[in-house]
């Protein structure tokens, strides 16, 4: 779990980057740590305490494969925006399939940070030139809202958002009802119409989409802007939602675990830094540990604290040091690749370990909280922006192993993503509201 030290290094160096590297003890105490946090948040009296709310998503069940019709999906997780047109339906040789058409849409700056009726207003344009590029204004379209934020729901159409991440700080969005939102900001429009069926997280979608591909996927994570994971829970344990029958789609919002403070003897004076000089001091603070939004800044500031020790480019520091926010985490990969440069080189590959390793926890809880099938084999879906998928597997499995050897995971690559699971959430939504109608 931990790269075999180098050498060729100076002590200095390898000094440095030796915090990074977290013993399998210290792992083991994080995991304890989350484990009793995702409790809490199951749990009525001791919910709003944790820092992990585990919260209930309303989504019941999965495609079965007689879900049919044309659907609207929107999914907005980061500063691009996208809108689709999923087909479900049956082919010529009654093969269940699903067929998307999308349209990708940039969300200007003074949208993320200005007020909410902007950003939606922001967004019924866009579906608007989407209608109309596609020659559908005219249809009124059941809709899935793909809306990767953390949202206590109230309903598979009704979610009040707990708290902007990933930089969005749209004023008067927190605490309200988003579809309510959308469903205004549509009205205002007033060029066309919508039914807005469901809202779901990002990652609840993206493992509804791999559903659609391998029928035993029941656990979710992505790991890109930011990080999240979700997961099928028996009913009698989610306590906020009443009823023991059956089984709900839980959001974790592991993204957030280290606000009552967890996680102060492992944070870094990097991550403190990223924490103190970003858009939501105190809020985050695990996301921050591992997700590509921060992952560059990380690697800049260690970096920096190279040259400044003149352990590194003869200490002298480039603009691109210098300057907060312009390391993007792509160049940590591009580095990582690169042999020549043995401190810089090991320095990128040693903050994706401590990514990965920490990233893994989650899903090593999962297995221990007995959510999964009686075989112990979890099928789990990555969307993954950091790092290559085949060098994040094998990563991901040998941690995974020696925390939970018990523990098999076959990793499902989404290729349509969040936007078509939200579609096909909205295709079962639909169907159920129609059997319920005929009762």
């Amino acid at each position: 779990m931990r790269p075999a030290l180098n050498p060729f290094l100076p002590p200095q160096v390898e000094q440095i980057l030796s915090e990074f590297r977290l013993k399998k003890e210290q792992l083991k105490e994080v995991m304890k740590r989350m484990m009793r946090e995702m409790d809490r948040g199951l749990r009525v009296e001791t919910h709003q305490e944790s820092s992990v709310k585990m919260l209930p998503t309303y989504v019941y069940s999965t495609p079965e494969g007689s879900e049919v019709g044309d659907f609207l999906a929107l999914d907005l997780g980061g500063t691009n925006f996208r809108v689709m047109l999923v087909k479900v339906g049956e082919d010529e040789e009654r093969v269940w399939k699903v067929e998307t058409k999308h349209q990708m849409y940039s969300i200007p700056e003074d949208a993320m940070t200005g007020t909410a009726e902007m950003l939606f207003d922001y967004i019924a344009e866009c579906i608007s030139d989407f209608l109309d590029r596609h020659h559908i204004k005219h249809r009124k379209l059941p809709l899935g809202f793909t809306f990767s934020f953390p949202v206590r729901h109230e309903d598979i159409d009704k979610g009040i958002l707990l708290n902007w991440t990933k930089g969005f700080k749209a004023s008067g969005a927190e605490g309200n009802n988003v579809v309510g939102l959308l469903r205004d900001a549509i009205k205002r429009r007033g060029d066309f119409e919508m039914d807005v069926v469901a809202m779901v997280n990002d990652t609840v979608a993206t493992m509804i989409s791999c559903y659609y591909e391998d029928r035993s996927c029941e656990v979710g994570m992505i790991v890109g802007t930011g990080c999240n994971a979700c997961y099928m829970e028996e009913m009698r344990t989610v306590e906020l939602v009443e009823g023991e029958e059956g089984r709900m789609c839980v959001n974790t919002e592991w993204g957030a675990f280290g606000a009552n403070g967890e996680l102060e003897e492992f944070r870094l004076e990097y991550d403190r830094v990223v924490d103190e000089t970003s858009l939501n001091p105190g809020q985050q603070l695990y996301e921050k540990l591992i997700s590509g939004k921060y992952m560059g800044e990380l690697v800049r500031l260690v970096l920096l604290k190279l040259v400044n020790e003149e352990l590194l480019f003869n200490g002298e520091a480039s603009d691109l040091l210098k300057t907060r926010g312009s390391f993007e985490t792509r160049y940590v990969s591009q580095i990582e690749s690169n042999t020549v440069c043995v401190s810089d080189c090991l320095l990128c590959e040693t903050v994706k370990l401590r990514s990965v390793s920490l990233g893994s926890l989650v899903i090593c809880n999962i297995q221990m909280m007995q959510v999964i099938s009686s075989e112990n084999v979890m099928d789990f879906i990555l969307t993954l922006m950091l790092i290559s998928l085949h060098s994040f597997q094998d990563r991901f499995h040998k941690v995974v192993r020696e925390l939970t050897p018990h523990c098999d995971i076959t990793f499902i690559q989404s290729e349509e993503g969040s936007g078509r699971g939200a579609a096909l959430i909205s295709a079962v939504a639909c169907k159920m509201a129609a059997c319920i109608l005929t009762q």
